[in-house]
């Protein structure tokens, strides 16, 4: 009977473990249908009879920053958007809203550029007794004293790995477990429960 019992817990276990992804997925596209293509076909039915189609919402928008991505990118797009800039200095409120969006865009725009974000994952050690936590190399600078190269570290908060504390350390308080970036990103937002065992770590 105990064993029948286990048994049964395994399973429903193993299923619940199956259905998560898919449950996320269902709930991503139900946030994207009503956050999104509801919202813009309804704005658009206010002006326009529109076909009330699913995920033409999504698809309009998609289309629309394609488009203004092509003006952005020219001359003429590129002038109005310094003169949009230039106005926005001018308004209190609304110029540090602007910075705020303009360091997140320019931030989104590292990774366009060919330069990751992350990289290299590392771990380091905060404390003489050996307390490791996992990090990503942002970028490194050199010291003025020493000469050394200086490393800028996230720190991540799980499950949040892109949220966290950013550190400046030395390269001999920091460890290289031989983690890829993606495999470091996988033990963090799933609170250490999918690792790169089959590595180990030689501390």
């Amino acid at each position: 009977m105990h064993n029948s019992f286990q048994h049964i817990r395994m399973y429903i276990f193993r299923g619940l473990l199956a259905v998560i992804p898919i449950l996320l997925c269902l709930l991503a596209v139900q946030l994207l249908y009503v956050l999104i293509d509801k919202k813009i076909i309804g704005f658009l039915s206010n002006y326009w009879q529109v076909r009330k189609v699913p995920g033409m919402g999504i698809l309009l928008l998609l289309l629309s920053l394609y488009l203004i991505g092509l003006v952005a990118s020219n001359i003429i797009g590129h002038r109005f958007l310094r003169l949009l800039e230039g106005i926005s200095q001018r308004i209190p409120f609304i110029k540090t809203i602007y910075a705020v969006g303009k360091q997140l865009s320019q931030g989104l725009a590292v990774g366009e550029k060919g330069k990751q974000a992350f990289q290299k994952a590392l771990l380091v050690r905060l404390n003489p007794d050996g307390l490791w936590v996992p990090a990503f190399v942002m970028s490194s600078i050199k010291s003025r004293t020493t000469g050394e190269d200086l490393l800028f570290v996230l720190i991540p908060t799980s499950p949040t790995p892109a949220s966290g504390f950013v550190f400046v350390v030395r390269p001999s308080q920091t460890f290289d477990p031989g983690w890829t970036v993606e495999e470091c990103l996988k033990a963090v937002v799933s609170v250490g429960i999918i690792t790169p065992a089959e590595k180990g770590i030689n501390l």
